[in-house]
């Protein structure tokens, strides 16, 4: 199946933070041992600033490369560019996790880390299989 480029992303976005927020809602429950109930909406909000984090961050990277004449992105860019995403989105959501499960910020952070770890290994096998199952269109 071939889609095109904006399809293509759009498809991405929703089945990835679909399966995310399925996935998120059990290890949040595994992570604090409770039910379903009470990790499905902290899944769901942090799937959307996530998203919304996305967004904002690669437009004010983006910017930032095109004001430095920046053409291609490095080995350093990229993991400074990953790191910034990723240090960013932890920011967001320990607060969350700390007011939701009513934690203290260590186990927020536990429950950030476990979430960073897990989305680092979800993220290559669903972009590998999504790669697979929908290939990028290319132009005759």
């Amino acid at each position: 199946m071939t889609l095109s480029p904006l399809a293509r992303r759009a498809t991405y976005v929703v089945v990835f933070e679909t399966f995310a927020i399925a996935l998120a809602t059990l290890l949040l429950m595994a992570l604090n041992g409770g039910e379903a109930h009470s990790s499905l909406p902290v899944a769901a909000a942090s799937s959307l600033a996530a998203v919304v984090w996305n967004f904002i961050y690669n437009t004010l990277f983006e910017r930032w490369e095109m004001s430095r004449s920046i053409q291609a992105r490095s080995l350093g860019l990229r993991v400074a560019h990953a790191v910034g995403f990723e240090g960013g989105l932890v920011i967001i959501l320990i607060p969350l996790f700390m007011w939701w499960y009513q934690v203290g910020p260590l186990d927020a952070l536990k429950m950030e880390v476990a979430l960073l770890v897990f989305f680092l290994v979800f993220t290559f096998v669903f972009t590998w299989i999504f790669d697979h199952l929908v290939p990028i269109k290319r132009e005759a």
